[in-house]
């Protein structure tokens, strides 16, 4: 079906654009054109002055919908997942699987070749973070199951039947030779839960990693003749952050140092949300521990922080609020961002023809009204 959306301000790379037609046709962008010359075979649909924007990318999604992903066990809990968060923006995703047992990798990852498989909306690939982490920076991720990484594990990872798939590590505890492996065979290697070194860090990015996951969180601070895996993420160029953008992670000021050294280009907006996103419980199990919702932090009993409470429109809009960034720069690191990080730079992240149509309908309090993928 061909579809017009119209009347609209388009979020066209950096700048909005008004009194044109966005068209979409077989599940991709086929044009933006003035309104008059719409062609006359498009179904025309009347936005009443709403914005659009590209559909928002999170790398790092635990759960939605009352499904953790660790607890999933059917296709509809994917699906539960992936539909809690389009209802905030996000029309592409990797679940992420939390440190857990090897038959429990394997069933999620059972599932989610299954969604790829099927073409599931919304779900990009899969994202393991953990278990080859470093259990002095194991956050709430359960130390009986770090463990060091095998040659079963990159057989899973490197298949091809994931989708684009992201392994968060710790590089000073998995070898430079298994980085370049993963890295060679498509996988996205992450850094976090670590205490690598400089020099640690600078070695994995040499072998292949490309990011850094929850960057500040679950990792030593940058010291003045100790940069470490902070001071090697921010003078790398090409490394990529993700950063969770909620007021409880990391301090507003903490995040402008870092967006003024990486700039805007490298630096990227991720959820890490639990179960709890759309429903309104205060209370989850991770584990065998109670993890529980007050005044927008998800903790344990002692006070740890577990994933966050956060959604991707919300994380944008925080980015104007509290980082003080234009509405468009603060969009970019939701789309084209993590686009690029993850090799889809050339099809999903802007509205420009040839892209997917994956696009967002927004109103003046930045609210989602409407979603698209894939023109759906």
């Amino acid at each position: 079906m061909k579809k017009a959306l119209m009347n609209a301000e388009i979020l066209t790379g950096h700048s909005w654009q008004d009194e044109l037609a966005l068209l979409i046709e077989d599940g991709q962008i086929a044009g933006i054109c003035r309104e008059a010359e719409c062609p006359a075979d498009y179904e025309c649909e009347n936005l009443d002055g709403r914005r659009l924007v590209p559909g928002f990318i999170d790398t790092q999604v635990n759960g939605g919908g009352g499904i953790l992903l660790n607890e999933a066990k059917s296709l509809a809990d994917i699906a539960t997942i992936a539909a809690a968060h389009r209802k905030y923006g996000t029309t592409a995703m990797l679940p992420t699987l939390i440190t857990d047992s090897w038959e429990t990798m394997e069933r999620v990852a059972g599932l989610i070749r299954e969604a790829i498989a099927t073409g599931m909306p919304g779900i990009l690939g899969l994202h393991f973070e953990g278990p080859y982490l470093n259990a002095a920076r194991k956050g709430v991720h359960e130390e009986v199951h770090i463990r060091t990484v095998d040659d079963r594990f990159v057989d899973l990872v490197t298949a091809g039947d994931l989708g684009k798939v992201l392994v968060t590590l710790a590089p000073e505890k998995v070898p430079t030779t298994i980085i370049r492996e993963l890295s060679e065979k498509g996988v996205h290697v992450s850094a976090g839960h670590s205490t690598a070194s400089f020099d640690e860090m600078q070695a994995a990015i040499a072998a292949g990693l490309t990011g850094v996951t929850h960057l500040y969180n679950a990792m030593p601070p940058m010291e003045s003749r100790e940069p470490g895996l902070i001071g090697a993420a921010l003078t790398c160029s090409d490394c990529y952050c993700g950063f969770i953008n909620d007021g409880y992670h990391v301090h507003p000021a903490t995040l402008k140092v870092a967006i003024a050294a990486k700039g805007l280009d490298r630096m990227m907006l991720v959820t890490d949300a639990m179960s709890t996103i759309d429903t309104q419980a205060t209370r989850l199990m991770l584990g065998n521990r109670e993890i529980t919702l007050k005044d927008g932090r998800l903790t344990t009993k002692d006070g740890t922080l577990a994933g966050s409470a956060l959604d991707m429109t919300s994380a944008v809009r925080n980015a104007v609020t509290l980082l003080d960034l234009p509405l468009e720069e603060a969009i970019q690191m939701a789309t084209a961002v993590p686009a690029e990080f993850l090799g889809l730079s050339r099809s999903h992240g802007l509205i420009a023809r040839g892209y997917r149509a994956d696009i967002v309908c927004l109103n003046q309090k930045f609210q989602v009204e409407k979603s698209w993928i894939a023109g759906q």
